[in-house]
């Protein structure tokens, strides 16, 4: 078997080429620009922009199983190419937001929906098998606070007490090669949480007693914080936040057992996580 894994540069990808090459499976680390990529030793690397239907046929060319970022723009044409190329198994890596009410509208929950339906629109036909994992919250988005706790600044937190269930990158990746590995786990869609809902005041008191460094915060209005960052963020993928954000306030975030059933152990902490990334928080 040959696994095609586009976005190469992700932690998650990235993370998942090391565990294909440490079980012997045939893997292709694809990206926009493989020059700047440096995978295991044996993994050949091949350009593939999931922006660009130019680069799909000679990354897909005697591939037999893909992982799939959520680009929405070329879905289509992606699973269209990978059904001509013979492909037997497209793993997405979508996100939970897709069930929530709002997914339709919601600028980041929409783009992840459509490269699901887009994907399931070919793997109906029978062309492949489509399987659809469903993080919630990356325990990475806490990198989003490196910078600001380095330079001794608060973090501006417009809903401090919005919980998360972080999930650490690596257990993604595990879930990812289990079931690109496990012809019986295909086909399905897998809603994948960490072991714990936290709010952000947690997590970053969890931060502050890992890396023995302060982890304040500030408590700016929605509009305030959604105005600090115009220069950086779209405005309806800010909305888009705060919408989340306010929904969970308040709300502790169910929990699913599916990294264990995948992986066969329970998720990592955010504990975890965080002395695994602890380098990142110092000066």
């Amino acid at each position: 078997m040959t696994v095609l894994v586009t976005g190469s540069r992700g932690r998650v990808a990235s993370t998942l080429l090391g565990l294909l090459a440490d079980a012997g499976v045939k893997a292709r680390a694809a990206s926009k620009n493989p020059a700047d990529l440096s995978p295991p030793a044996g993994v050949d690397t091949v350009r593939c922009d999931l922006a660009d239907p130019a680069t799909f046929d000679a990354a897909l060319d005697g591939v037999d199983a893909v992982f799939l970022y959520a680009e929405a723009t070329h879905a289509g044409a992606f699973a269209d190419r990978a059904r001509a190329a013979g492909v037997e198994h497209v793993t997405l890596l979508s996100s939970s937001s897709v069930l929530a009410p709002d997914a339709e509208v919601n600028a980041i929950a929409a783009s992840h929906l459509a490269a699901e339906r887009a994907l399931s629109a070919t793997a109906d036909t029978g062309a492949f098998e489509a399987t659809h994992l469903r993080p919630g919250a990356f325990a990475a988005n806490a990198l989003q606070w490196a910078w600001a706790l380095r330079a001794g600044r608060p973090p501006a937190l417009p809903y401090p007490h919005a919980y998360g269930d972080p999930i650490h990158e690596r257990d993604v990746a595990e879930a990812a090669f289990a079931v690109l590995t496990e012809p019986r786990l295909r086909g399905s869609s897998y809603v994948l949480t960490g072991p714990e809902s936290l709010d952000f005041t947690e997590q970053l008191a969890i931060l502050a007693e890992v890396t023995g460094r302060p982890a304040p915060y500030t408590v700016p209005t929605p509009e305030e914080w959604k105005e600090s960052v115009t220069d950086f963020m779209p405005e309806t993928y800010a909305d888009a936040l705060l919408s989340y954000w306010a929904s969970h306030d308040g709300r502790p975030t169910p929990l699913t057992g599916t990294v264990e059933e995948l992986t066969g152990h329970p998720p990592r902490t955010f504990a975890t996580w965080a002395a695994d990334h602890a380098a990142a928080f110092h000066p």
